[in-house]
């Protein structure tokens, strides 16, 4: 009767299906002398566990304190702030000397120099406004010559 409780407990072991008191009475079997000759495969298992039970570890566990990570952690973190700013001060240095390039753009100091490029640039113009008129007796032409056409 006995080995078929303890077969029966031993089912529901490998199922996780026991109570405390039943795996205590499981691990008090197999480690007696008297186990029956098919559950000796089993025996080595509880033996295991009653051994590890009992080991005591002196190994010491060395405590890693998180303050040194924090220490790097600080640094990148100001590293990564400085180059930001960093960043945006040559940024807006950069935008700043285009402004003022652009601002500066068609100013001149001597007087004669700025005379000469006026110059260009209205003969620049005069020769584009030429072009235009130019046209405009292309049109004339074509106006008379329509008046003529259409009058008869």
């Amino acid at each position: 009767m006995e080995l078929d409780k303890i077969e029966n407990i031993l089912e529901k072991y490998f199922q996780g299906e026991t109570t405390i008191a039943e795996e205590k009475e499981l691990k008090e079997y197999f480690s007696s002398p008297n186990v029956a000759q098919h559950l000796e495969q089993y025996k080595p298992m509880f033996g295991y566990f009653s051994q590890v039970k009992e080991q005591k570890s002196t190994q010491e566990i060395p405590l890693k304190t998180k303050k040194r990570n924090v220490v790097w952690l600080s640094i990148a973190a100001s590293v990564v702030v400085l180059l930001g700013i960093g960043t945006f001060y040559f940024a807006s240095q950069k935008t700043t000397t285009q402004v003022v390039a652009q601002s500066e753009l068609g100013t001149y100091d001597d007087p004669e120099e700025a005379l000469a490029a006026t110059q260009k640039a209205l003969a620049l113009l005069s020769n584009n406004v030429n072009v235009g008129i130019g046209s405009v007796q292309y049109i004339k032409e074509y106006e008379q010559s329509k008046n003529k056409i259409f009058k008869q």
